[in-house]
């Protein structure tokens, strides 16, 4: 069976400069994937370039073992909350029937099964009562949360996340794993870029250390070791420190 996702060489660069470097791995159907890797490491831009939302150098990208292109909405993403417009004058309700679009087809709009749909996606992130709010008026965890309702509902086999638990509250947060590892369990796969070493563990099947170029990638026991997240981390951040590495 092909890998769920496969990169091949991926090179990323802004105005000249190189944001990722020959980056290459494949990630198993079924795995919830930690990206880790220090500010500026190339985190998001990676999952971007990966998605075709800004252009590659070089590289290639693969959906079980085909173009991405071609299995392109078999993917939802999850966007850093910083790069939302809060203010955008849209309801809850709304923002999750946008994950019912891609399965659509060209210019038909959502009815009432895909409306039930996304219902029953708020419910199940726990915002079933929040859906004439509009979205400027929750709070940063349940924005996160109504967002992940509409990857819900996009019905996809490949979740992209980037940085879905910074500035919301620890409930939220819960509720947003238990739901990943759900997914992960039913089979989908998930690429998640964290930040946070404390809790991969808790968190992910493996992880992604990334520093423009890939540092590793494996099982959690295989990157949580001070040699490895030495080579990405070394000289930046104390709580290396604290984990064994000497910087």
């Amino acid at each position: 069976m092909n890998p769920a996702l496969t990169v091949k060489s991926l090179f990323v660069s802004y105005h000249g400069n190189e944001a990722v470097k020959n980056v290459s791995f494949s990630i198993e159907q079924g795995k919830l994937v930690g990206v880790i890797g220090p500010n500026g490491a190339g985190k998001s831009t990676l999952l971007k370039a990966m998605l075709n939302l800004i252009p590659k150098d070089k590289g290639d990208v693969q959906i079980y073992g085909k173009c991405f292109n071609e299995l392109r909405k078999s993917v939802a993403y999850v966007p850093q909350r910083s790069n939302i417009d809060w203010d955008f004058p849209i309801t809850v309700l709304d923002t999750v029937l946008l994950g019912t679009y891609p399965n659509l087809g060209l210019f038909k709009k959502p009815k009432k099964k895909e409306k039930e749909w996304a219902l029953q996606c708020l419910q199940r992130v726990g915002m079933g009562d929040f859906s004439k709010r509009q979205i400027g008026e929750l709070s940063g965890g349940q924005q996160q949360r109504v967002f992940l309702a509409r990857a819900l509902a996009q019905k996809s086999e490949i979740l992209f996340l980037d940085e879905p638990f910074v500035g919301i509250d620890v409930s939220s947060e819960e509720t947003i794993i238990t739901i990943l590892k759900e997914l992960k369990n039913s089979g989908k796969t998930i690429l998640v870029v964290h930040h946070d070493l404390s809790k991969v563990s808790d968190y992910f099947d493996q992880l992604i250390l990334l520093n423009k170029e890939l540092i590793g990638y494996g099982d959690i026991d295989q990157i949580l070791r001070p040699e490895v997240l030495s080579k990405a981390y070394s000289g930046q951040f104390s709580f290396l420190e604290r984990l064994g590495v000497e910087v």
